[in-house]
């Protein structure tokens, strides 16, 4: 997986068009550092559209449409700046084509950040034009041949070789830098700072000056003079003279939990309201640049380590939240050690970040989630790329191995199956992805069918309206999966139990239909892919009842000093 600087190096620079492709990018742990032909035409289409589609929206020019877009944009990142630089460079060509009624795929064939290589299918999102492909790509042409903006090579896919963008790249790359607490690879992993692995991903630190403090380790001292652990709870007891730690939390049990997963885990998000124009305002960006921080994830949100409220309204909480009622111990002990494209195959790339010394911290609930990228990849054929039982054997015990020697023992580590991914195409194929919703021209099966087309799908093999090929790939997850349990139940481990949990997709479907929902309103919208924050959520509530009900030796027991310790330290200081 690359290092996100270098993504988040490309999706400013493009505001929304980098987006989305660093968003893909993400998911290919093979890539270099730059994006793909097939990215930069993914960003370019929905850029495009969204410009077409404001300006429908709003009757109003292509020219204001930009300029529309562009006032939305926060000023953090100088993503407004870089917005109004890219309309002036590629703005004349935009409004000429779209004036002469060409979509959103003749317009970035036409600048030439698409292309169709000789031998190659023509990859498009729209319907195709009425008159023939060739022809009206050369009426296009014709079109912006005397442009000026025409002057430099749109092949190079590296916008900041463009002019005027050079200074704007290294500011960005300045300005990202600079706001870095720590270092990817570091071993100090605790941060003040929430992005940028920072404690949107794992426990705040509470003295950023002291290495020797941070959260899950056990209480210096019973921290009669300072919080060593960060859960909020210090000092000692006037009454009694006894310190608060060692009172409520002496016997209880302590225990953090740590995910290591993919996107899912980290819980990739874009929001439908920055692609449709309908329902764009100045207040669908105010996240954007945390956002592009956070390598366009959500952990603070996600179904394992979130530690805010969902912002789906649903009573259900995440792990963490759980563990935490469950002991008030437990506050800010969360790690979610997840990256976009994580699989079996690259975990021991930051397997590394995890944070537990066998020794000084308290014992840890791992869940070891690689829920599709052994089997998920964007090649035109997918099947030999996917991981075999044989190599997932060897990469998990690799795994289990590193974990056996870092974690405290009275550990836990739970092994996550692959889902059923068939549900994808069984409930969204007929319907209109948001890009698509405004002139009912795009439904999922003509997005998913450009992604393969341009070989960057995160899923080709569920992705698709191949039956066979989607067959495949769910007969191999579940032989992977059928290795995770035989692991499960073969491997013993000095410091940890190992246990297997299925990831029944279809059984949290079946509970939120039971509420009047339907199955398509588990999954992102935008990338139609990756479970939203309601799925996670039911999928958390779905992993503590199963838990509760095989292994409640798991979750440590409910501390009877809960109220106490709220009652003096009230929430112990926030996250």
């Amino acid at each position: 997986m690359k290092s996100p600087r270098k993504v988040l190096m490309v999706a400013p620079l493009f505001f929304l068009l980098t987006l989305h492709t660093s968003a893909s990018l993400a998911y290919d742990d093979q890539s270099s550092s730059r994006p793909s032909n097939g990215h930069v035409c993914i960003g370019c289409v929905l850029v495009v559209s969204v410009i077409e589609q404001l300006a429908q929206v709003h009757n109003t020019t292509v020219q204001t449409s930009m300029e529309r877009l562009c006032s939305y944009l926060p000023e953090k990142l100088f993503l407004k700046t870089t917005c109004y630089v890219v309309v002036r460079m590629f703005g004349p060509d935009i409004i000429k084509l779209l004036e002469a009624d060409m979509n959103a795929d003749v317009v970035c064939h036409t600048l030439e950040f698409c292309k169709q290589d000789p031998g190659q299918p023509l990859c498009h999102l729209y319907p195709l034009p009425k008159d023939t492909w060739k022809f009206t790509l050369k009426k296009a042409r014709q079109i912006v041949k005397k442009s000026p903006t025409l002057t430099y090579s749109r092949s190079d896919s590296d916008i900041c070789s463009l002019p005027f963008l050079a200074k704007i790249c290294q500011k960005i790359k300045l300005a990202i830098e600079n706001s870095v607490p720590f270092k990817d690879t570091d071993s100090d992993k605790y941060s003040v700072f929430p992005t940028l692995r920072g404690y949107h991903w794992r426990g705040r630190d509470c003295n950023d000056d002291d290495k020797t403090v941070y959260p899950g380790r056990r209480p210096d001292n019973w921290d009669a003079r300072q919080d060593s652990n960060c859960n909020g709870i210090w000092g000692v007891d006037p009454k009694d003279g006894i310190p608060y730690e060692k009172k409520f939390c002496e016997g209880s049990q302590p225990r953090g939990i740590i995910l290591l997963g993919d996107s899912a885990g980290a819980h990739f998000h874009i929001p439908p309201e920055w692609i449709t124009a309908s329902q764009m305002s100045l207040k669908s960006f105010f996240n954007l640049p945390a956002a592009l921080t956070d390598e366009l994830n959500w952990p603070q949100l996600s179904g394992a380590t979130g530690f805010l409220n969902s912002t789906s309204g649903l009573k259900e909480k995440s792990i963490y939240l759980r563990l935490r009622k469950r002991n008030r111990c437990n506050h800010r002990d969360y790690q979610n050690i997840s990256r976009n494209g994580a699989s079996s195959q690259n975990l021991k790339n930051f397997i590394e970040s995890l944070s537990r010394n066998q020794l000084l911290d308290h014992p840890a609930i791992v869940i070891y989630a690689m829920i599709g990228n052994d089997v998920c990849n964007g090649k035109i054929n997918p099947v030999p790329e996917m991981t075999t039982p044989e190599k997932l054997f060897s990469k998990v015990m690799q795994t289990l191995r590193y974990l056996d020697s870092h974690l405290p023992n009275g550990s836990h580590v739970i092994l996550y199956s692959l889902p059923d991914g068939t549900f994808l195409w069984d409930n969204l194929h007929n319907r209109y992805h948001p890009l698509g919703q405004l002139n009912k021209d795009v439904t999922y099966e003509h997005f998913y069918s450009f992604l393969n087309c341009l070989q960057v799908s995160p899923c080709h093999g569920w992705m698709s309206s191949n039956q066979t090929l989607r067959t495949l790939t769910s007969e191999r997850a579940e032989q992977l999966s059928n290795t995770l349990k035989r692991i499960a139940a073969s491997q013993k481990f000095a410091n940890f139990n190992l246990l297997y949990m299925d990831f029944d997709f279809q059984e949290i479907t079946e509970e939120w239909r039971k509420t009047g929902g339907q199955p398509w309103q588990l999954i992102e919208p935008v990338d139609g892919f990756h479970p939203n924050e309601v799925a996670l959520q039911l999928l958390a509530d779905s992993f503590w009842k199963k838990v509760q009900l095989q292994w409640p030796q798991v979750l440590g027991k409910e501390n009877p000093f809960n109220p106490q310790i709220e009652q003096v330290f009230g929430d112990q200081g926030g996250h």
